[in-house]
């Protein structure tokens, strides 16, 4: 069998195990903090809900940073999840991710982009293409892949030729996803009744399976068509890429 079928095979569970293991050590960081103020919930209540408008733009602020800087965005899925409840910790997670990918995307293309060129000019020339057919309809493709990086993808896509704005509003929609996953199991972990703590759990690693297997459909469908956006594991061209 070719090489080349390994990791398309690989895909599958990957994500899968990943996912697991982010929400394992997530409910094992919140169990033992049970007993401080953080993982309290009426804390949560005087102090993040609380604040209103207040606490809602904070915590834009610090997801559009953290996952700017590279924190994986499911740690804010969760918080925002844990803090807010499900359906708003996974609406005010997504925007915030956004936020950071535009920050990364606008700080490439305006101040970094000949490091960037020289850096990764194979992974821009990959993307590049890619995005061209469809800038909207790519960029949320590209998120569901169960490959590839956040930080970096928002970076390559800013020294691209394409439009901000579709690539912004691609990736929101396709962060939606695992970001509900782990908004559920935040909210989850902090439900005050015991069947409240399993439903939520429960649905968000049936969600998880489901999410994996919808970026792993994607990533296929696409990989069908001779598109290959896996990350490269060297990328030294990048000077010529430029040229």
């Amino acid at each position: 069998m070719p090489k080349t079928s390994a990791p398309d095979a690989s895909l599958g569970y990957k994500p899968v195990l990943k996912g697991l293991l982010l929400l394992a050590l997530f409910a094992g960081a919140v169990t033992l903090g049970m007993e401080s103020k953080l993982a309290d919930r009426q804390w949560i209540l005087d102090h993040v809900q609380g604040r209103g408008v207040e606490g809602w733009l904070l915590f834009l602020g610090i997801n559009a940073l953290a996952t700017g800087l590279g924190l994986p965005r499911q740690v804010m899925g969760f918080l925002g999840g844990y803090a807010y409840g499900w359906f708003w910790g996974a609406i005010l997670s997504t925007l915030g991710t956004a936020l950071g990918c535009a920050l990364d995307f606008v700080v490439a293309r305006t101040l970094a982009r000949e490091f960037v060129l020289a850096r990764f000019g194979r992974r821009v020339a990959k993307l590049d293409a890619f995005l061209r057919t469809g800038a909207l309809r790519t960029s949320l493709a590209i998120r569901l892949f169960p490959v590839g990086h956040n930080l970096l993808t928002s970076v390559a896509a800013g020294v691209t030729s394409i439009s901000a704005a579709p690539f912004i509003l691609g990736s929101a929609i396709g962060y939606l996803p695992q970001n509900l996953v782990f908004a559920l199991f935040g909210a989850g972990i902090n439900a005050e009744s015991t069947m409240g703590r399993v439903l939520s759990v429960g649905t968000s690693v049936v969600l998880l399976v489901g999410s994996a297997w919808l970026g792993l459909s994607v990533y296929r469908s696409y990989k069908r068509q001779g598109v290959n956006l896996e990350d490269d594991s060297e990328d030294t061209s990048g000077k010529s890429a430029a040229e």
